[in-house]
């Protein structure tokens, strides 16, 4: 099976697939973390969809709108399921040229939060093991860097990503739905697993704050264009020391 649609993730959610396929995706979910990290995000009960949808009407051209929605079939009027929300989108039910499910992605990346929860549930699924294997020679780690830079207009390198007491195993770039995330990772000696991550963000430069995911510390900040997180099992005021020097050194 290729890499199943959020639309089939939907469809295995609300138990709609034959068995065969359903056995499928049960084996790639348990193969993929990444998957199984999509499988979750969609499976949240409490996503405000009709908040999405709310703030998407104030924007939409009504009458074109309305007159979509009475010519689209919808054997659950009225009220909204996430099968129906994707299968709306699926249908082309567009308007300004931009489909719904990309407006609801981009209602979504208002909510800062959001990304930073994603974040927090592929960091718990890390061990120590997950980075032991990783090669960590500079050429290796230069073409990851590369890669993140390219995509998410930065300018890093490993001198600017040394930190005491931990070794720096990769730099990759994720993805969910088209918005980019790059996450660096660190095999700390004393606390295991450690990632600084970032994302594009559109609401101008905050400072340093806390949080707590998946029993980790985070330390979340924006910089002009980008949103940063640095998370992991590292005591919070140890975590904060490392974020201060990485806003120092990644803002110049």
């Amino acid at each position: 099976m290729n890499t199943p649609s959020d639309e089939q993730l939907v469809a295995y959610l609300d138990d709609e697939l034959d068995r065969e396929q359903r056995s499928q995706l049960d084996s790639l979910i348990a193969d993929d973390p990444l998957l199984n990290l999509r499988v979750q995000w969609l499976s949240r009960s409490n996503l405000p969809y009709r908040d999405a949808y709310d703030e998407l009407a104030r924007q939409a051209p009504l009458d074109r709108l309305q007159a979509r929605l009475d010519a689209a079939p919808s054997p659950q009027r009225p009220g909204f399921s996430r099968r129906w929300f994707m299968g709306a989108a699926a249908a082309g039910m567009v308007f300004a040229g931009v489909a719904a499910d990309r407006l609801f992605l981009g209602w979504l990346a208002q909510q800062s939060h959001n990304w930073r929860e994603l974040v927090g549930d592929y960091m718990a699924l890390y061990v120590p093991q997950t980075l032991e294997h990783l090669a960590t020679d500079e050429a290796s780690q230069l073409a990851q860097l590369r890669t993140v830079d390219a995509r998410l207009g930065l300018n890093l390198s490993p001198a600017k990503l040394k930190l005491p007491g931990a070794q720096f195993k990769r730099a990759q770039l994720l993805e969910y739905d088209g918005v980019p995330i790059a996450q660096m990772t660190w095999l700390d000696a004393a606390h295991g697993p450690l990632a600084l991550c970032v994302t594009r963000s559109n609401s101008g430069s905050q400072p340093l704050a806390h949080e707590r995911r998946h029993g980790m510390n985070v330390v979340y900040w924006t910089e002009r264009e980008h949103a940063w997180m640095l998370i992991g099992h590292n005591p919070a005021t140890e975590l904060e020391g490392l974020a201060k020097m990485f806003k120092e050194r990644l803002s110049t």
